[in-house]
């Protein structure tokens, strides 16, 4: 212990430097927004090959559960695959003069899961792929089971998610019986559960009941789950709803996903902006 403490009073100067610097470091990239930017891009990058590096040795693990899931979704794809080619020969379809599956508004980018947190108020999750592969912020992330989350940033080659379990989080959704518009939203607790809030007080939901995207935004396509009713109320002010929704994706398990493109997006975005600088001018 005595030799600790010799040690420590030795070289007093070089631990007072690291401190100085590394609380002026702080102060650099917490109050500059230039300098924040390229700090979190670039440790964003590294961190993410270290993710990467560990998720390697550990991938194997529950491999066979993961390619049981695959199988599964590989048979519903089939399975759908038969019922679109069963109704596109029903209809006599001259698929020589169909071109809305080129003109396609959705591409998906496959992408996995590789660093996750669940426990803290602004949880975020780091996939493998970045713009490089054509990911960009603002983008929907899916998985089997529903949405997982809006790209929050991204770097050449790993991007980062916020998911449906984080405060800041709001996504657009409906009730899928009722049709009834609503925000699905988290608190700080279980990543289990979240809540759909202004839902008008005269619809009748029911627990059980699947609460979708309604597609309003450009991010998801409309009927992907975001989870099912569990418990009914009302919020603090009474003037609306309150529902407690049990979330369809499973934050502790999930890995693959795949990213959302929506090829419409900024063309969408251009005429939303010029339309707005037109009614500023009135």
């Amino acid at each position: 212990m005595q030799n600790l403490i010799d040690f420590i009073v030795k070289y007093k100067h070089w631990f007072v430097f690291f401190l100085m610097e590394g609380f002026c470091l702080a102060l650099l990239f917490r109050f500059n927004n230039y300098q924040g930017s390229v700090f979190f891009t670039t440790a964003n990058s590294f961190v993410g090959g270290i993710y990467s590096a560990v998720d390697g040795v550990t991938s194997y693990v529950g491999l066979n559960a993961v390619n049981e899931k695959l199988e599964a979704e590989n048979e519903m794809l089939r399975a759908e695959v038969h019922e679109m080619k069963r109704e596109l020969a029903a209809h006599r379809i001259d698929t020589l003069r169909f071109d809305g599956f080129n003109r396609a508004r959705y591409h998906f980018v496959g992408a996995q899961i590789v660093n996750a947190t669940t426990n803290h108020s602004l949880n975020l999750l780091t996939l493998n792929k970045g713009e490089k592969d054509g990911i960009r912020p603002e983008m929907g992330v899916i998985c089997s089971s529903g949405v997982v989350g809006i790209v929050f940033l991204t770097s050449d080659h790993y991007s980062t998610v916020m998911p449906l379990i984080n405060v800041k989080s709001k996504v657009s959704c409906q009730l899928k019986e009722h049709l009834s518009f609503g925000t699905m939203e988290w608190e700080f607790g279980s990543c289990e559960f979240g809540y759909m809030t202004g839902v008008p007080l005269h619809i009748k939901a029911s627990v059980g009941e699947v609460v979708e995207t309604n597609g309003h935004s450009d991010i998801f396509p409309s009927g992907i789950p975001l989870g099912t009713v569990e418990r009914l109320g009302q919020s603090d002010d009474g003037l609306s709803q309150k529902l407690t929704v049990k979330l369809a994706v499973d934050y502790t398990a999930v890995r693959n996903v795949s990213v959302i493109t929506n090829y419409h997006h900024a063309e969408k975005r251009t005429l939303e902006f010029q339309a707005d600088s037109l009614m500023s001018l009135d």
